[in-house]
């Protein structure tokens, strides 16, 4: 018996998915709960799991094409010995939906205000499931097949505290085994950030051949959003050269008070407040421009987003009410969505809705970008490393810690004297922080 599986709604708004890389041949037996297929919409890139055991019939959709949501995706023919081989109930439309959202983000640029994106800009990832456990505790944005929930409720396991191993931050069977035997603490701290890899050349290609690399999935999603950027908004930049000598002292005097809460600041979040401080005091900088309407909007909330380097390219988490954050509340609420960015756990709300990013390579920063806006944000601004220069101070030569800030502006909507007067302003928190940053200490 044939039976069509259409491709469910993974996501609000989201109406079509592009077929990234198919998990299973035509003709080849299928288990429940297999992965099948990785969609990729303009939210999120997610595993699609097989809601029926069988063979593979026909597989409607080549790879790089686009599937409408409602369409079917792939014919299964039930029946046989892979069915036979399944036992429990079949897993609805529905239910497979949920399981595979919530997967990893998909694009640099196609989750900032709007859906839209920059050089730096995020991907989005749709919602992933919310049950209850035995105790009636929530698991929200935990992403694991049906039968990998079913084997966590069969071992004891609380799916909240396993480290998922699997694509896309999925949980797997393996996982839950691992942690049931208590080696779950393994990946407790953060992973170390991995930049993006480079595409690996195929085996059996001769030396010297060129190899030709499909534009498809986040590469085709980056390009997409890129060429739209700059398509659209009047780009330009603006440099600025700061004196961190007294951010440096100051951030080392804090690390020292606050190790015994284990927290350690790195300089971003003071990066971010001082960002903030400057939105509030040149409000046109925190706008977004919508060019249907012929508005420029300017944004009353403070959305940060932190671009950040990850194994599948740039996705810029979301720093909410950043206003309303202390210096350490900022530290905690950044290393925490980099930790959900890095496992392809955070959620479609932590990767959309930012008003202002800021980008940066950390170590790797170097000394000067041209970042593309994020838009229909207005502007995007990189940092770079701190590194010590020779200063005149006080009429004398003297090594200083300085780091150069970039930030490329939407001529349409801001002037490069308000940029320049935005650019003074965080350079003056920055290289004075006092007052400012000891609410945090």
């Amino acid at each position: 018996m044939a039976y069509e599986f259409k491709l469910p709604d993974i996501g609000e708004g989201v109406v079509e998915g592009e077929i990234v890389r198919w998990l299973v041949k035509e003709g080849e037996s299928l288990r429940e709960d297999q992965p099948m297929v990785e969609i990729m919409t303009d939210k999120a890139t997610v595993e699609i799991p097989s809601p029926r055991a069988g063979t593979v019939a026909r597989r409607m959709y080549a790879e790089g094409d686009k599937c409408p949501v409602g369409k079917v995706l792939i014919v299964i023919e039930e029946g046989g010995a892979a069915a036979a081989a399944e036992s429990g109930a079949k897993a609805p439309a529905a239910e497979m939906a949920a399981s595979a959202a919530g997967a990893s983000a998909a694009g640099t640029t196609a989750a900032s205000a709007g859906g839209k994106s920059a050089s730096s800009a995020p991907g989005g990832a749709a919602g992933a499931s919310t049950e209850r456990d035995g105790n009636g505790s929530s698991r929200a944005g935990i992403l694991a097949t049906p039968a990998t929930r079913k084997l966590a409720r069969d071992r004891g396991v609380d799916l909240a505290h396993v480290i998922a191993t699997g694509p896309a931050g999925r949980i797997t069977a393996a996982d839950v085994e691992q942690h049931a035997r208590g080696n779950g603490a393994r990946a407790a701290t953060s992973p170390a950030m991995s930049l993006p890899a480079f595409v690996s050349v195929p085996a059996g290609v001769p030396p010297g051949a060129d190899v030709r690399i499909p534009l498809r999935g986040l590469r085709k999603k980056i390009a997409e959003n890129m060429a739209r950027s700059k398509r659209t908004a009047a780009h330009f930049t603006y440099v600025e050269e700061v004196d961190c000598t007294d951010l440096v002292s100051l951030r080392e005097k804090a690390n020292q008070r606050l190790g015994g809460q284990g927290i350690k600041l790195s300089y971003l979040p003071f990066i971010v407040k001082a960002v903030v401080g400057a939105l509030k005091r040149y409000p046109q900088m925190n706008a977004t421009f919508d060019e249907a309407a012929g508005e420029i909007v300017q944004r009353r909330s403070y959305h940060i987003g932190i671009a950040a380097a990850t194994k599948d390219g740039l996705i810029v988490p979301v720093v909410r009410d950043a206003d309303r954050r202390s210096i350490v509340g900022l530290a905690q609420e950044i290393e925490r969505l980099a930790l959900a960015t890095k496992t392809g756990k955070a959620s479609r709300e932590e990767l959309t809705g930012s008003t202002f990013t800021i980008t940066s390579l950390g170590a790797l920063a170097g000394v000067l970008a041209t970042p593309i806006i994020n838009v229909p944000e207005v502007a995007i601004m990189g940092v770079h490393k701190i590194t010590k220069r020779p200063v005149v101070k006080d009429e004398g030569i003297v090594a200083r810690d300085v780091m150069n800030l970039s930030i490329s502006v939407d001529h349409r909507a801001v002037d490069g004297y308000d940029a320049a007067l935005f650019m003074a302003e965080v350079k003056q928190s920055l290289e004075t922080p006092g007052l400012l940053f000891l609410e945090a200490i």
